[in-house]
């Protein structure tokens, strides 16, 4: 390291999920006398909760921005594809970063950083993929990762004498020995698991989100708000039934229920779910989304059951016959 005089006190933003990796990236900085501020990005699938309580646990300023339109843009054909499920983990990473690093100029930041940690997740942390993030993101060389530094190039900000990395640390791979160790160097005892908190990563809310953008074609945020509540019925390529699940379940759909745009449907005379019909309907997929319906109240099986249908235009009921349990399961699209 070659240090180099300045008049000012060096500055950091670093991308914070509110996990451990985070925290502890921030603090190795903070060590150093660096002043770190941290950006946190929501999405329909993630979102600022996690950073908001490591905020306040340690005291790092917090900028929260909603990217919302360029995350979809980019989910319609990520350059580097998709994971296991519909994660797009690396061109996530890269428009974070482009997004942040607009902010860096903006506070007047040096540099920035992350948790990342190599070999710690097989398609987002491999050391190729961390190169892509920085050679696609606008900001190549100006990424410090904190908690890997030791086995990756330096960074410029190394480079000039911002950072003494031989302060900072060289963990790979999946343990999390170093970073326990860390924590209790710093006292950091409350900390999110390691899993995430991005939808994406699930296998059933993938299932369904890919039937929405693929299927039925729309980005509506009534339905990607829905994802993730209520069983998930595809009646046609045009329309879909989401029926609550419990009493918590029904009062979420609920708060999401516009009456000039979706269909309502519910059992008058017996318990049972709220329903909403999104999308584009007849009277086929109508009266195929009332027998569903119906095969979650206390009606009996084969018996004639009435629903009511609350529509922009008026509200009416139809008769169908309740169906068996699991009668309607292969058009249930798995849940998370």
């Amino acid at each position: 390291m070659n240090p180099i005089e300045t008049t000012r006190q060096v500055k950091a933003l670093g991308l914070c999920s509110g996990g451990l990796d985070s925290i502890l990236s921030a603090l190795l900085l903070k060590d150093q006398g660096i002043d770190v501020t941290w950006i946190s990005f929501e999405t329909p699938f993630f979102d600022a909760r996690a950073a908001k309580k490591a905020s306040k646990q340690t005291g790092i300023p917090l900028i929260v921005k909603n990217i919302r339109e360029a995350y979809m843009e980019m989910m319609k054909a990520p350059k580097a594809g998709f994971g296991k499920n519909m994660n797009p983990c690396m061109d996530c990473h890269t428009l974070m970063f482009a997004k942040a690093g607009a902010i860096m100029a903006q506070i007047g930041a040096d540099f920035l950083f992350s948790g990342e940690v190599v070999g710690q997740r097989p398609k987002s942390q491999t050391k190729s993929a961390l190169r892509y993030v920085e050679k696609n993101c606008g900001y190549d060389g100006l990424i410090l990762r904190p908690l890997s530094a030791g086995i990756l190039p330096e960074t410029i900000a190394e480079q000039k004498g911002l950072v003494d990395r031989s302060r900072l640390e060289s963990i790979s791979g999946r343990s999390r020995k170093p970073q326990t160790a860390l924590a209790k160097k710093y006292g950091i005892t409350e900390y999110p698991s390691p899993a995430g908190g991005c939808l994406l990563t699930d296998k059933g809310y993938s299932q369904r989100l890919r039937d929405l953008l693929y299927v039925q074609k729309t980005e509506d945020k009534t339905q990607l708000n829905l994802l993730k509540h209520g069983r998930h019925f595809r009646l046609d390529s045009r329309s879909k039934l989401v029926v609550g699940k419990n009493k918590a379940e029904n009062k979420r759909i609920m708060n999401l229920y516009d009456p000039q745009t979706h269909i309502r449907l519910r059992c008058t005379h017996l318990p049972g779910p709220d329903a909403l019909v999104f999308g584009q309907t007849d009277e086929a997929a109508l009266h195929l989304a009332a027998t569903i319906t119906s095969g979650y109240t206390k009606a009996s099986a084969g018996a004639l059951t009435t629903i009511s249908i609350f529509q922009k235009q008026g509200t009416k009921e139809i008769e169908v016959v309740a169906p068996e349990s699991g009668a309607f399961h292969n058009l249930l699209i798995q849940s998370p």
